[in-house]
């Protein structure tokens, strides 16, 4: 029995991975808005259900990697030992944020296919945007858990969260680029306290 259970989880995640590289040649092909779940099943040679147990719409392939990195990403914050003043929160979420982005690029094709689908698409801009959002969220409620202040909890993520969107933009969809720019953006805050 115990060898039965590999083998549905290695056939689960292989049905995964033709959904989500089906769906990803389909978006180059023709186009985001274009491509149907029913095309994306039949590409990947599963039924509608299949898709639906993995996924709940196409927009959730465009991010199917992502969840289980921020949630891992996330972990890693949550084990390192508490920073509850701001220089500190800021110092461990730019270590976060920055492996982050290396985890985000580690596949660059992939990683190029999913920006230019943000960029093409306000309704992936959108999804991408309230993901972040939420991810802001976690780790103000993970900062006050660790007796960081309400005000140390609120500003520290919102700050990576902002330098990240700046190495973004800088980057400008280059995943070799990506964690070294996000890096720098955060190196830059130092200098506002020098120029005051």
């Amino acid at each position: 029995m115990s060898e039965r259970v590999p083998l549905r989880e290695r056939k689960q995640q292989r049905a995964r991975e033709q959904i989500v590289a089906a769906a990803f040649e389909l978006f180059a092909e023709r186009g985001f808005a274009a491509v149907t779940v029913t095309d994306i099943a039949e590409r990947a040679e599963v039924g509608r259900t299949t898709f639906f147990r993995y996924f709940g719409d196409k927009q959730e392939v465009v991010f199917s990697d992502e969840q289980a990195i921020v949630e891992a990403v996330t972990e890693r914050y949550r084990a390192l030992p508490p920073a509850t003043d701001l220089a500190g929160a800021v110092a461990q979420l730019r270590e976060v944020a920055v492996e982050l982005c290396r985890e985000l690029t580690a596949d660059g094709e992939h990683y190029r296919a999913h920006e230019r689908l943000l960029r093409e698409n306000a309704e992936l801009r959108d999804r991408a945007a309230r993901k972040f959002a939420r991810l802001g969220e976690v780790l103000r409620a993970t900062l006050l858990e660790r007796g960081a202040s309400a005000e140390v909890a609120v500003l520290a993520p919102q700050i990576a969260l902002a330098c990240h969107a700046a190495g973004n933009a800088l980057a400008d969809g280059d995943p070799a680029v990506l964690a070294g720019a996000v890096d720098a953006a955060f190196g830059r805050l130092g200098e506002l306290g020098a120029g005051r």
